[in-house]
C-alpha cells in the first residue's frame, strides 16, 4: 500500500489499520518513497528475553523459582513520619 504524506497524516487511522492487518505501507513525498511503516516482528518470549540479556538491558536471575524474602526486614527510622515531613515541606514552599 502506498500513501502520500498528506493522506497518511489525514487518514492516520487507515494507515494503522493496514499495519495491524499485516500490510507494509510505503510513505511517499511527491511520488518518491521515503519511508516504510510495517508491523513489528513478534518474537517469542524466550527469544526476546535472550535478546535483552545480550544487549545488557537485563540480567537473568541466579536461581530459578521465587525470590527468598525471608531475610527482608524493614528499616526502623527515628523521627517524624515521612508523610508529615513532606506536608511540612510543601507548606513552607507555598
Amino acid at each position: 500500500m502506498k500513501l502520500g504524506l498528506r493522506e497518511a497524516n489525514q487518514k492516520f487511522s487507515k494507515l494503522v489499520r493496514a499495519v495491524r492487518a499485516g500490510q507494509e505501507v510505503v510513505l511517499t513525498d511527491r511520488g518518491e518513497a521515503i519511508a516504510v511503516v510495517k508491523p513489528l516482528e513478534h518474537r517469542g518470549r524466550e527469544r526476546a528475553f535472550q535478546a535483552m540479556v545480550t544487549e545488557g538491558l537485563i540480567r537473568p536471575a541466579r536461581q530459578r523459582g521465587p525470590m527468598k524474602l525471608s531475610r527482608f526486614r524493614p528499616l526502623k527510622v527515628n523521627g517524624r513520619p515521612l508523610v508529615e515531613a513532606i506536608s511540612v515541606d510543601r507548606e513552607e514552599r507555598f
